[in-house]
């Protein structure tokens, strides 16, 4: 009997061994280590040093490998063990991580408790193919005039905010967010070396005007490692890519560019690895490219969904030819460039028409936005041409005066105060306003009060009209708008003392 259970015990014998490949830490500094003795470790995957951070292999060399630490590297020390954890770096991802701030390995930073997120994606991930893809045509509508008309945006295209420091390009990011209250997009702002205080002043206001529900913020602060910096963008992009691929429409705000590839040259200068142009790395392209490249208008038959891209970069001194500007210039589909001398002579936002272009073009835009805002970069740029020329010389015929009021009558309206977004409809009859001659005889420190007044009017005796526009993506009979206009336009009376009213 024992015999027969002796047998049986070694027949259905099952080892539950579990064997592990461990090494052992040679150098530790920085927020880089060296170990050897990770024989079959993979690039990219997560690796455990002994006091429970986190790391991700980046260098495979010959006699060790180099490693960036996540985490605390202070109580790291050499002889210290470091374990393979099998599986490429990866986020928590999901529904769960609306309204919840979060660092770029998942962890929540909002002191609301845990996420509770049960799945999760690789930070890499290949962006998808051509037959993956369909062309961008839906637009994708940020509330601002001068971008809505002049450089649109559509669903699953990579718009580059770009300027110098103080120039408003966080702003019109965090505006498009707003605006996307109610139009089933989720939106994504990724924090890249921002200060924390500046952080919990975006998220603020996102609470404020409702938008972090349907928000996620992934913050690697200044005070942060640069491997977390580095990683920053390609958590937020693995987070966003789980929703594309439910068929939904995801918005990321990379706030900024500039600093990931700082952090990137300072990594990779750790691991020395070979400076190239300005000490970056030769692959700080790819950086880029690789991660941009994920932003995509999907298929029908992989549910249609997209991810859209506001990749900023700060430039010193207005130079958009300098290295990374550059860059990322090429790789995105049209770039919306921000002036500081237009920020400090008040026209916010500072977009300046000549240097800012969407590649998308018309694709992106509504029927009758296109209809309206035909000929709105053509004759900003006539008027700049002919501010300039008439600065010598005061005896101007009647034709070249009235360009000149119009185009003062064009910057007027284009401004924009800040965080009051606008539905497109309004955009639609306000610049309709414009290009058909009814805010000509308003004086220039009126416009902005007649503006005002135009959509309080519309919303109170031709509501309908507006829906229509929307509805129907079509302009209204041009009798009935010029009569609705005309019939506001003589009611209007410019306030005495009018005086323009911005808000910044």
């Amino acid at each position: 009997m024992l015999e027969e259970r002796l047998r049986h015990q070694i027949r259905y014998f099952q080892s539950k061994e579990h064997i592990e490949e461990i090494g052992t830490v040679t150098y530790i500094g920085d927020g880089i280590a060296r170990a050897v003795g990770l024989e079959n470790v993979m690039v990219s995957e997560m690796v455990e040093f002994a006091n429970g951070s986190i790391g991700m292999v980046q260098n495979l060399e010959s006699n060790d490998v180099g490693i960036i630490v996540f985490g605390e590297y202070v109580n790291i020390h050499e002889g210290d063990l470091v374990r393979r954890l099998g599986r490429i770096m990866e986020v928590p991802v999901g529904k769960e991580l609306l309204g919840r701030v979060v660092d770029p390995l998942g962890r929540p930073l909002d002191g609301l408790g845990e996420l509770g997120a049960r799945k999760t994606r690789p930070v890499e991930a290949e962006a998808p193919g051509i037959m993956d893809r369909q062309s961008v045509k839906q637009p994708l509508q940020t509330g601002i005039k001068a971008i809505d008309a002049l450089v649109p945006i559509g669903r699953g295209q990579r718009e580059l905010i770009i300027g110098d420091r103080k120039t408003g390009k966080t702003t019109l990011a965090i505006d498009t967010i707003l605006n996307q209250k109610g139009k089933d997009v989720i939106c994504i702002y990724v924090a890249i070396g921002q200060k924390e205080s500046t952080v919990k002043n975006i998220v603020s206001t996102l609470e404020r005007y409702g938008a972090l529900e349907y928000s996620v913020v992934v913050t690697a602060s200044a005070s942060h490692p640069a491997p977390l910096l580095y990683l920053a963008p390609y958590a937020a992009t693995a987070i966003g890519e789980e929703f594309m691929y439910e068929g939904k429409h995801v918005l990321v705000v990379y706030d900024d560019l500039s600093k990931q590839a700082a952090a990137y040259r300072e990594m990779s200068l750790l691991l020395r690895r070979p400076p190239g142009r300005e000490a970056y790395p030769g692959d700080v392209f790819y950086l880029h490219s690789r991660l941009l490249e994920r932003s995509a208008k999907l298929s029908e038959e992989l549910g249609g969904g997209s991810l859209t891209s506001l990749p900023i970069v700060e430039t010193q001194a207005g130079d958009i030819s300098a290295y990374i500007p550059t860059n990322v210039i090429s790789i995105t589909d049209g770039q919306i460039f921000l002036e500081s001398d237009l920020f400090f002579s008040g026209v916010r936002p500072a977009i300046n028409a000549g240097l800012s272009v969407s590649r998308v073009g018309g694709s992106a835009q509504l029927k009758p936005m296109k209809q309206v805002s035909g000929t709105l970069r053509i004759d900003l740029a006539s008027f700049r041409e002919l501010e300039a020329f008439t600065q010598f010389g005061s005896d101007l015929d009647a034709a070249t005066q009235q360009k000149l009021n119009r185009g003062r009558r064009t910057i007027e309206v284009l401004k924009q105060r800040l965080h009051k977004t606008l539905d497109v409809e309004k955009q639609i009859v306000v610049l309709y306003a414009l290009t058909h001659g009814f805010l000509d005889s308003i004086p220039i420190e009126s416009v902005s009060d007649y503006e005002d007044g135009l959509y309080e009017f519309l919303e109170t005796h031709y509501d309908v009209v507006l829906h229509d526009i929307v509805r129907h993506q079509a302009l209204p009979e041009e009798e009935l708008m010029d009569n609705i206009l005309e019939e506001y336009t003589s009611q209007f009376r410019p306030a005495s003392n009018a005086a323009a009213k911005m808000e910044f």
